[in-house]
């Protein structure tokens, strides 16, 4: 109380600390931002965007549609701005009778406009409204462009799609109405530690802007993620060899071998107990072992596939062979890995050598002739800026792979959590495959090379035939018996192409099965979640849609049902095994040393 006796403001003193507070938590912010962009390096402008010349076609494919088919682009034109007028005058009238309801609103569903706000408030429907006749007057033009050719038009329609995500109100803090509720209710605390959060993810990624899917410091491999009780028992340049310590007291007699793919790590396949395919399979009775591939750097720039078949497969069958006394193993491949594991099983069979007894594909592509989604990366531009990156740097660097695959799912991998961390102020959650999704690996210059031209882009390894280690491999030349799984979703490495893939290989035992979801949670799918069911069909000779229209649909998991084939194929029980048994040395615990590194 004054000496007046009027009553001052005693909350303003709090208010305009915290005021305070935060102007110098953003300055502070603001130097630690300009050092981190400081670090940025430069891009090649290759690994940006499509060449010019696929937009020149565009534009030149939509000049001869306006010359030979005007009707087509007027009928489009006043189709669009007759729908936008139309929706702005319902609006106005609106307004000026004071009724501050939106207009009728029979724009499809989208989750990204979940916020009741979106509906119920006449200015954020407008602009939902109008971003949505936008996006449908930008996607009939390019659907409507004749003189494209199916890849260029494909093409066009993903990166016509980027932009307009991109461009969605949800994207601007101006537009986002849950961004706004937001600061007000705190006070402008959730955009400073929107900011934090930028500034962090800035610094982490070296200037790139990269958001972190997921809180970094809730995991630690080895103390809560990739957990399975096992050992090192050999160790190359290529990778480390993990045995997985038995779990029952007998084993079958044939091991288990698992070449997870090299662009990420391996314990996607042992993520936590309750999802881990590795201890599942432990649990069945099975002596398990697992490649951990290394993190190449510069060092690894000419290493090629044949040095990931012959110092990688070859070397950790002999090893699984001469550790568990057996002449014939088991094998399993997932995605890249398995792409690879077929090349090696025609160069084994080139060479009579017979140390495979079957072979498993997770989400294999062998077959290129449909490269699915991620096909619009696979034109010579984006591949003529890897190589002369490669020439550069000596690797293909984690940050282009990842970046591409998180293009593929842009909203949920990229809008999404960059509204939630920026906008929002929310922190990454702490969610483990998000976590292993966001640990990716580099890959060796000539192989990436040797991957993306030979295999992807010539598509050799189901034509002509692919050279490797002086031979050339058909997959006609894969022979032994195999059990491949697909996913239904699967933006990667598509299950049909997939399934066709496996049509061609020349094994007279073969087994499909599909199971629903996608690339990642399609395969980690235990039977105690009970949620993904799967297809299962025995004639092969169908076409895939075919196939999976008279295919027999069963509830949850594909887990036991594959395992059922292995165990017919895996030999008799024996006592189970110790890790490194036949006097292979103990070379560190489980999960080793080369997943650790950055």
């Amino acid at each position: 109380m004054a000496d007046d006796g009027t009553v001052t403001g005693g909350d303003e003193r709090p208010e305009l600390d915290k005021l305070n507070e935060n102007i110098e938590r953003i300055e502070g912010l603001s130097q630690r931002l300009s050092a981190a962009l400081a670090r940025k390096k430069p891009i090649p402008a290759a690994l940006q965007g499509p060449s010019q010349e696929l937009y020149l076609k565009a534009a030149s494919a939509y000049m001869s549609e306006m010359v030979n088919n005007p009707a087509k682009i007027v009928e489009h034109q006043i189709g669009y701005w007759g729908k936008t007028l139309k929706h702005y005058v319902e609006a106005q009238q609106r307004l000026t009778k004071g009724d501050m309801t939106p207009p009728p609103d029979d724009s499809p569903k989208d989750r990204r406009f979940s916020n009741p706000l979106w509906d119920t408030n006449p200015y954020f429907n407008f602009l939902k409204q109008q971003y949505m006749t936008n996006a449908q007057a930008v996607e009939a033009a390019v659907d409507d462009m004749g003189a494209l050719d199916d890849r260029e038009r494909k093409r066009m329609e993903y990166f016509t799609r980027q932009i307009v995500d991109m461009m969605a109100p949800t994207n601007f803090l101006a537009t986002n109405p849950e961004a706004l509720e937001r600061a007000v209710a705190t006070d402008g605390e959730s955009l400073v530690m929107g900011l934090e959060n930028l500034v962090r993810d800035l610094e982490d990624h070296d200037g790139e802007m990269v958001v972190n899917l997921a809180d970094k410091t809730a995991f630690e491999v080895g103390r809560n993620i990739g957990t399975s009780k096992g050992s090192v028992v050999f160790r190359n340049r290529m990778f480390e060899l993990i045995q997985y310590a038995p779990s029952t007291e007998t084993v079958h007699t044939t091991p288990l071998l698992i070449f997870p793919p090299w662009i990420n790590k391996f314990y996607i396949l042992d993520l936590k107990e309750q999802n881990s395919l590795i201890k599942w399979v432990v649990d069945q009775g099975y002596t398990v072992f697992v490649v951990s591939w290394v993190n190449p750097d510069e060092s690894y720039a000419d290493v090629g596939l044949e040095d990931y078949i012959e110092q990688g497969y070859f070397t950790a069958i002999e090893q699984v062979k001469d550790i568990t006394a057996q002449d014939k193993i088991n094998v399993v491949g997932y995605c890249i890995a398995g792409t690879t594991l077929s090349i090696a099983l025609g160069l084994m069979q080139k060479r009579g050598d017979t140390s495979v007894n079957c072979a498993t594909f997770f989400t294999t592509l062998t077959d290129f002739s449909d490269q699915g989604e991620v096909g619009v990366f696979l034109d010579d531009d984006f591949i003529d800026g890897i190589e002369e990156e490669i020439k550069t740097s000596g690797m293909m660097k984690s940050l282009y792979m990842s970046r591409t695959f998180s293009y593929l799912r842009s909203n949920d991998l990229i809008y999404q959590p960059a509204i939630r961390s920026y906008m929002l102020g929310e922190a990454p959650p702490a969610f483990d495959l998000l976590y292993w999704n966001s640990d990716s690996t580099n890959l060796p210059g000539r192989m990436a090379v040797q991957y993306l031209r030979g295999l992807c882009q010539r598509d050799e390894l189901a034509t002509k035939g692919f050279e490797i280690c002086g031979e050339t491999v058909k997959l006609s030349d894969v022979c032994v018996p195999l059990c491949a799984i697909g996913c239904e979703t699967d933006h990667i490495a598509a299950w049909d192409s997939s399934y066709n893939g496996i049509r061609k290989m020349g094994s007279t035992d073969k087994t499909f099965i599909l199971s629903e979801s996608g690339h990642i949670a399609g395969i980690v799918n235990p039977p105690s979640k009970k949620k993904y069911g799967h297809y299962t069909n025995d004639d092969l000779s169908l076409a895939p849609q075919e196939w999976k229209g008279t295919a027999t649909f069963t509830s949850g998991s594909w887990w036991p049902r594959w395992e059922a084939w292995l165990s017919g194929r895996s030999g008799e029980q024996i006592p189970a095994r110790n890790e490194g048994d036949s006097g292979h040395d103990i070379l560190a615990p489980a999960p080793g040393t080369y997943v650790k590194s950055s």
